[in-house]
C-alpha cells in the first residue's frame, strides 16, 4: 500500500486523512517539518501533502518548506510532494520552487474535489512511468 504523509502545521482546511486512505494510502500526520523529516528517516513517503507558510521574517530561507524540499530532493527523489498555499504569498511560493520543484500546487481554498483530482493525477503519473 503506498503511504502518504501530512504535514499541518497551520491547517484552516478539511481534514483529507479520509480523502487519502479512501484513494489507498496508508496515512501518517504530523504537526511540524522537523517531524516530518523524522518520519521521512523512518519509513520514506510515496507522497507528501503540506502548506507552504511564508515567513517574511526568516533570515536565510522564507517558508517552512525549503529544508524538507531540500532533504526530499537529495534522499528521496521519488516522493511526490502537493503543496497547499496562500494567493497572497503566491510570488514567494514562485521563488521557492525555482529552486524545489513540487509535483502539485493547489491555491487555498483546498476542496476534497481538488485534493482528490491532485491524488489521482500522481498516481495515474505513477502508473505510467
Amino acid at each position: 500500500m503506498p503511504s502518504l504523509l501530512s504535514i499541518v502545521e497551520i491547517g484552516g482546511y478539511p481534514d483529507f486523512n479520509g480523502l487519502y486512505q479512501q484513494s489507498g494510502y496508508q496515512t501518517v500526520q504530523v504537526k511540524s517539518v522537523r517531524k516530518a523529516i523524522a518520519q521521512m528517516k523512518k519509513q520514506a513517503a510515496d507522497i507528501i501533502v503540506a502548506e507552504f507558510n511564508f515567513q517574511s521574517d526568516f533570515r536565510d530561507r522564507t517558508s517552512n518548506l525549503e529544508t524538507l524540499l531540500a532533504t526530499i530532493q537529495a534522499r528521496y527523489p521519488d516522493t511526490r510532494i502537493i503543496v497547499m498555499f496562500e494567493n497572497e504569498y503566491k510570488h514567494a511560493f514562485d521563488r521557492l520552487q525555482l529552486n524545489y520543484p513540487v509535483d502539485i500546487a493547489l491555491p487555498f481554498p483546498v476542496s476534497p474535489d481538488m485534493m482528490e483530482l491532485a491524488l489521482s493525477q500522481l498516481q495515474s503519473s505513477e502508473s505510467k512511468a
